[in-house]
Parts: C-alpha cells; structure tokens; sequence
C-alpha cells in the first residue's frame, strides 16, 4: 500500500471519491456505417444532459444557412464533394450514403468550375437556441439546440436521436406555464416527503410537453420505499407520477454550482456524459492525492481529470517512468521526476549530478531504456 507523507493519506483512503466502474478502461469503437448529417448537439434543460441528434423536416427561412462542411469528417459524407451531392443531400433530408467519407482529389480550377463553386448550395441549419420536440429517455420533451456539430468522433449511430419538429409558439407557451407548476409541485412533494419522514432529498420536479406525467429527481444514502408517497402525489396532481433517484454526481449537473476554478461545474455547462474518474487518473497526471484538491461540490473526483487523462497516458509510453535506472555518459542515472506537459525529464547521477533532460530524447532498446546523446542542462 502506497502512503503519501505530504498528507498522510493512501490510495484505499481516497476510494470513497471514486464512482463505481471507476477502474473500468473504456473502449470506444468507430462506427461501422456512415453517421448522418447534419448533426446537432441538444440540451435537456431540466436534467442537463446532452445528446445528438438530426433532423429531416423543414426549416423555416429564419434559420442559419451554412456551406456544406469542406472537410473530412469521420464518418461522415464530404457534401462539399459535388455540387450533385449537396443537391441531392438538400432534397432528400441530407441522409449520407455507405460509402466512406473522404474528398475527392481536387480539380483544376476553371472560370466555370469556379462560377459553379460560387452557386453551391448551401445548407440550411436550426439555430442555436431553438427549440425542438425529441423523444428522449424521459418522454416526448422540448430540446435546445446548442450548436452544429461537424466532427463527432466515435459515435454508434445508435446514439443519435431524430428531432421531430420545431417547437411552435404554443408549446414555448406551454413550457412557461409547466415552469410554474413545476415549483408548485416541487413545494407539494417536499412537504409530503417530511410528513413522511422520508430518508431522501428532492432536487428538481419536471412536467413533459406532451405527456400526463410529472418526473421528480431525488437524492438517497440507500434504497427508498416511497410508494406511500407517490400514492400522496398521484391524489393531489391526478396524473402519472415517476420518481428517479439519482447520484451526487447528477444531483450536481442538475443543481449546477461553480467550481473550485471559477467557472460553472463541466457536468453542468460542458459535459454530455458523467465519465467514471479514478485515482489513476490524478496520479499519472502527478496531482497530490488531497481530496480536497481533487473532488468537486458534489464529493467525487473532478470531471476534469478524465479530460487530459489520455494525452497523459499515450505521452508516458515514450518515457521513462519513475524510479527507472539507465546508463549514461558512463553514469547510472535515476528518473526522479516527470513533467508530461513541459516533455521535461528530471534525473539524477550517482556521480551527483541533476540534469532536465527533453523526453523526447529517451528510447527504447530491447526494453531497455537509453538516452541520446546531446547536450543536457
């Protein structure tokens, strides 16, 4: 067992700060058919999740036009490729097709390849902050669209939903007034929840657009049997009550807060998944296991760990960890500090000497390491 002196705290000592399936390497794969376009990223407002998500049917002259993507993306078709493809991807909802993406080689410029070019069509897209009607996982509900998305990475096409039509006057109208009777109802279920002496802690109450049903969020130390309580609830609104216990985690991306780096918390303004973070995370990126360093409000292990976690990760494959031996300049030396960012190595000699070498210097050689020779400071 590992003991850090600096806080007298270990690894087993920090495991509460971790999620379940924390130490579970995660494996994404590319898709193996192309991913439609275009693609939007929409925000579900009570919850504060995000997802993707395209969409088929009209789009008002209102909305933003933008060029067909001049770019590969992954996945994704090229529209730009021919003036042929944009029209046909325009009329026929822009479904991409099963060939690979990728841009043709680049024609000669011409006075009439070059007149087409100015006529291209381009391609007409929601804009940020409209409203849509999606099926999410809670019921048909109103999304906010939060932007076009050109590059995805490795997404299933499983994962995207399909947006099933911009929100009309009357349902932005309906949304204000579920706005006040979602206070009511949050008021009415907390005082049903003392009466009851309930072990659980309300976050936030929802009424869906388009479905009899209020969803209320909660927070418990353990499994809570509140089917008194949803029967108390079911009398006063007379509708379909769904109670979802959730994590300090969600409970944070819901609530929202500011971090202990100034901005609002990432699972609350920048993360679309909550990403299990572990202490192997804050070690390799030579953080001090003090937990009231690397925790956020919410308990856990910041969101933030798991950002750079691979950047660190492949960087420490070409050097050398620490506490390795290697010869040089006819001296051992021993690696006693890594700085992945700055690419600087710290060793030290038995002659006495303490050198910052460039990790970029170091290799290699039938599994062992060995340093270049050049000069070092």
């Amino acid at each position: 067992m590992t003991r850090y002196a600096d806080h007298d705290m270990t690894e087993e000592d920090l495991r509460h700060l971790e999620d379940e399936g924390a130490e579970t390497e995660r494996k994404e794969t590319r898709p193996s058919q192309a991913l439609p376009w275009p693609l939007y990223r929409l925000a579900v407002e009570h919850s504060h999740e995000t997802f993707l998500a395209t969409y088929e049917g009209p789009i008002p002259p209102a909305a933003e036009p933008v060029p067909s993507p001049a770019f590969p993306i992954p996945e994704i078709q090229d529209l730009s490729a021919s003036p042929e493809a944009g029209a046909a991807g325009s009329a026929e909802g822009l479904a991409a097709p099963d060939s690979p993406a990728g841009p043709p080689a680049a024609p000669e410029p011409t006075a009439e390849s070059g007149a087409a070019a100015s006529e291209a069509p381009t391609l007409r897209t929601l804009t940020v902050g409209t409203y849509v009607l999606v099926s999410t996982r809670y019921g048909r509900d109103l999304c906010r669209v939060m932007g076009l998305i050109r590059n995805p990475g490795y997404v299933s096409p499983d994962e995207i939903a399909r947006i099933e039509r911009i929100a009309t006057a009357a349902d932005l109208e309906r949304k204000a007034q579920n706005a006040e009777k979602e206070r009511h109802a949050f008021t009415v279920c907390q005082e049903r929840i003392a009466v009851r002496r309930l072990p659980m802690k309300l976050v936030s109450a929802h009424y869906l657009l388009e479905e009899p049903k209020v969803l209320f969020f909660f927070t418990a130390d353990s499994r809570v049997d509140f089917r008194e309580l949803v029967k108390d609830l079911v009398s006063v609104f007379k509708m379909r009550i769904e109670l979802r216990q959730i994590g300090v985690r969600d409970e944070a991306r819901v609530i929202g807060g500011c971090g202990v780096c100034g901005r609002v918390l990432c699972c609350h303004g920048v993360t679309d998944k909550l990403v299990p973070v572990s202490i192997k995370m804050a070690k390799d990126q030579n953080l001090s296991l003090n937990s009231m360093k690397i925790s956020g409000p919410c308990g856990r292990l910041l969101c933030c760990l798991a950002y750079e976690f691979g950047f660190y990760r492949e960087a420490r494959r070409s050097i050398p960890p620490e506490g390795a031996r290697f010869q040089w300049d006819g001296v051992v030396f021993r690696v006693t500090e890594i700085n992945v960012p700055a690419g600087k190595v710290r060793i030290s000699g038995e002659d006495g000497r303490v050198l910052v070498v460039d990790a970029a210097r170091f290799s290699q050689v039938d599994g062992r390491w060995a340093l270049k020779d050049s000069p070092a400071r």
